[in-house]
């Protein structure tokens, strides 16, 4: 694969941007792209073109790696239209070559001068490639977040740093023994536990892994226990979204498996309830399998705070200490060290995976992480300490929320909504779900002179949903929009988000008196009930 790109024009310091499901030769193109000195990009398979299009600009990609498509829930789920989209019409002048690997089968539209397919190229090109060296620095991945501004930030990775802490970590917080274990995380490769956890960690520690195309509840919700059983997986790493899922479900389903061979059990992505948490060891774990409960963002690079199996005595819900050689601090609004109670979670020394950069935005990488508390890097988390000092993760305390696991702004989602001709002023919440951890509530006003055309509330609501998953995609669906004639805001014409919070999450409205019209508030409580849902 790496020659085969070479052919096609890629040096050393080239973008590529992949977008593809979760096969083999996703995992590949991100090899064979670093192999020769260039940067990847990868981009989650269920993000929409506009999406797509403002990473791959952003990035500069020369090169676009993508599928016809891939399986979800049994079906073909097609890919490269989106690509089409994307970059159709010159929107990507960065764009020299897309390589399209055949999976789903499905009929796609087809660019003689741009497009070629993954075997043409792949499999006619030599299979010795001579590595090169290149230095500790060098950069390895982009990958992009969402930001507080709406505008996802491009996280950039180095190649020593980086991989020097997805291996240590990867090694030491899961006991990794590559002559016995078999190892499954179920992340997707378009997520920062993807890269670290399926793809360079996993490969740098030798172990043999699972990687799963696919959903958890097709053909049914025995899915992944019959893979743990039918390989004998010993370490399953996956975020508490799904196991929630899975508690909600009952343990009759995995009840029906052996899933004995499990011997250490992660948990990533958000805090876990200590409900899930006791759940999660009690029945996928047999009430033997220690929990590494882990901390991390896409920006530190690799586990930061996680017990270690067979040496720390876990406590249900929280995350423990931090890894040794990460040095953390818990600070209060003017940045003094808490020793015990709530405040916000900062790092005060490097490490070795750390973030070197928001890629072509050196001024928005000092202000997001290192303008709050000078010399520390600000890691955007409430957490606290317990009487022991052990930390706990309380969630964002940013206008970014945390929904299955999966970092969405909601400046992002308002200029989603807003871009819709029906709507003239949008706000976004995230609301307490006891499956997704938070969900996406919107409160929204129509343009005057499109309410009559807009129909229902409800019509309204199905509508405007459809509207962001195009936009962003699927996964930023609001949970619930509920159509406001006004919305909460000071006398100085800010929104009071905080009112919002209340209303999405059904308690108590908070203070109204900084309203510049407190009456806003009543009207808002009694339109809860319009707004459509999953």
């Amino acid at each position: 694969a790496a020659n085969a790109f070479q052919t096609l024009g890629l040096v050393s310091g080239d973008r590529v941007a992949i977008y593809m499901p979760m096969v083999p030769e996703a995992i590949i193109a991100m090899l064979a792209t670093v192999r020769i000195g260039a940067i990847h990009s990868v981009i989650f398979g269920g993000f929409s073109a506009e999406s797509l299009r403002s990473r791959i600009n952003d990035a500069e990609a020369k090169l676009v790696i993508t599928a016809d498509g891939g399986f979800r829930k049994g079906k073909v789920s097609a890919l490269k239209p989106a690509v089409d989209e994307a970059i159709g019409d010159g929107d990507c002048p960065s764009v020299e070559a897309v390589v399209v690997l055949k999976r789903g089968g499905n009929e796609v539209s087809w660019n003689k001068n741009l497009d070629h397919w993954w075997s043409d190229v792949v499999d006619s090109a030599s299979s010795e490639h001579e590595a090169k060296a290149f230095g500790a620095e060098h950069p390895l991945f982009i990958l992009y977040t969402s930001g507080t501004t709406g505008k996802p930030k491009g996280i950039l990775h180095t190649s020593g740093g980086y991989l020097t802490q997805a291996t240590f970590t990867h090694k030491n917080v899961f006991d990794i023994h590559p002559e016995k274990d078999i190892y499954w995380c179920t992340a997707d490769v378009g997520w920062i536990t993807g890269h670290t956890y399926v793809v360079y960690g996993p490969l740098a520690n030798g172990v043999s892994q699972v990687i799963y195309e696919g959903t958890p509840d097709t053909p049914d919700w025995g899915r992944w226990w019959k893979i743990v059983e039918k390989y004998k997986v010993t370490i399953l790493y996956t975020a508490p979204t799904a196991i929630r899922t899975f508690m909600k479900l009952g343990r009759e389903i995995p009840d029906k498996y052996d899933l004995s061979s499990i011997r250490v059990l992660g948990s990533v992505g958000e805090p876990i309830n200590p409900e899930a948490w006791i759940w999660y060891r009690d029945v996928i774990g047999s009430n033997k399998a220690p929990i590494v409960d882990t901390w991390w963002q896409t920006e530190t690079g690799a586990i930061m705070i996680s017990p270690l199996p067979g040496i720390t005595a876990t406590k249900p819900g929280s995350a423990m200490i931090p890894l040794p050689g990460i040095s953390m601090e818990i600070v209060d609004d003017a940045g003094k060290k808490v020793t015990s109670g709530g405040g916000y979670l900062t790092i005060t020394e490097p490490w070795p995976s750390m973030l070197r950069g928001i890629w072509g935005d050196n001024k928005r990488y000092k202000e997001t992480y290192w303008s709050q508390y000078p010399g520390k890097y600000f890691a955007g988390d409430g957490a606290k300490l317990d009487v022991d000092g052990d930390v706990w993760i309380l969630g964002r305390v940013d206008d970014v929320m945390n929904v299955s696991g999966h970092r969405l702004s909601t400046a992002e989602i308002e200029s989603a909504l807003v871009s819709h001709p029906f709507v003239a002023e949008a706000a976004v919440v995230g609301a307490k779900d006891e499956t997704t951890g938070q969900a996406v509530v919107a409160f929204v006003i129509l343009r005057s002179d499109q309410v009559a055309a807009a129909g229902s509330d409800s019509d309204v609501s199905k509508l405007l949903r459809d509207h962001v998953a195009k936009e962003i995609g699927a996964i930023a669906k609001p949970r619930t929009i509920i159509v406001v004639a006004e919305l909460p805001k000071t006398r100085s014409g800010k929104i009071m988000r905080r009112l919002l919070r209340d209303v999405a999450e059904d308690r108590p409205i908070g203070d109204v008196t900084t309203l510049a019209d407190t009456s806003v508030m009543s009207v808002i409580t009694g339109k809860l009930e319009a707004g459509a849902t999953d």
